[in-house]
């Protein structure tokens, strides 16, 4: 990468990562669906522009049953799970859950794509699940004689979310191949500012959100959602998506910055621990990194 590809790197990292804070900051006033609505609403309005000036505008048309599906599984669904988990748990820690969407999406391309899994992507896939049942177990209070809690809800969001992502990227891959990715990517906002409008409009609050919930939800959607997204398109056609996506071993490290920086959140031990399996076991699942044979150059 150049000095400036890296950089825009950080910047999608950053932002991503910061879109667990505005998420945590938003949801207590507007709830998680109206959250994630007017998340998808203000990235659509921020990507459509894009989209007509790239002149890709008809694709929406050609490839709209398949657009459905990526944008309430891509987008609706887990944005409105995630909102909810962090009702309950921290913006690090989810985060840290998150990371796990790439260990979701090579477990799916091999069950339904037939992608053949080598002994490296195995024991991926196996550490990261590890790791996820070590910070679940310590961080959801699953403990023996610990109950079923809020905070375990929120972690069954997380990881039904991440799954959403990782089946959306191997649909995406056999029904989206062709359309422009920056008609998948305003398309599938768009649909999920539909799906979302009826249970939106049926919880929207009583009480008028403060101006600083606004804030948050605001740059929720133009910034961590509508210029995200235009940053990642821009980096998977400068670097590659093998590389674009290495932007996904950064969000955690931002996202427990942020948290810690403005909402004073802390880092414990197992965090770390059991993060840094994850981050091992979705490097190893994705092919990041893996083991040559003795004498492969």
């Amino acid at each position: 990468m150049t000095a400036r590809q890296f950089a825009e790197l950080l910047a999608l990292a950053a932002l991503w990562g910061a879109s667990f804070l505005f998420m945590r900051v938003a949801v207590p006033e507007f709830g998680p669906v109206v959250v994630t609505e007017i998340r998808v609403l203000l990235a659509s309005l921020a990507l459509a522009p894009l989209l007509w000036m790239s002149g890709h505008w008809r694709a929406l048309r050609a490839h709209a049953v398949p657009l459905v599906v990526v944008g309430v599984v891509n987008s609706a669904l887990p944005f409105a799970l995630y909102s909810y988990a962090l009702l309950w748990i921290s913006t690090g820690l989810a985060a840290i859950f998150n990371a796990t969407a790439p260990l979701w999406g090579a477990l799916i391309a091999w069950a339904w794509l037939g992608e053949r899994l080598s002994f490296a992507r195995v024991l991926g896939l196996v550490l990261g699940f590890a790791g996820v049942v070590w910070l679940a177990w310590d961080q959801a209070g699953l403990r023996a004689g610990a109950g079923w809690s809020q905070a375990a809800w929120a972690v069954v969001a997380c990881l039904v979310s991440t799954l959403c992502y990782g089946f959306s990227v191997n649909f995406t891959k056999r029904h989206l191949g062709t359309a422009p990715p920056m008609a998948v990517a305003a398309g599938s906002q768009m649909v999920a500012g539909m799906a979302l409008a009826l249970p939106a409009a049926a919880t929207w609050p009583t009480a008028a959100p403060s101006p600083g919930a606004w804030a948050a939800v605001t740059v929720l959607g133009l910034a961590c959602t509508g210029l995200a997204y235009w940053l990642y398109f821009r980096l998977i056609a400068s670097v590659g998506p093998s590389k674009a996506l290495a932007v996904a071993y950064l969000i955690p490290l931002f996202a427990l910055a942020w948290g810690w920086l403005f909402l004073g959140e802390g880092v414990t031990p197992v965090m770390v621990g059991a993060g840094s399996v994850i981050l091992l076991g979705t490097a190893l699942a994705t092919g990041l990194i893996g083991t040559r044979a003795p004498g492969h150059r």
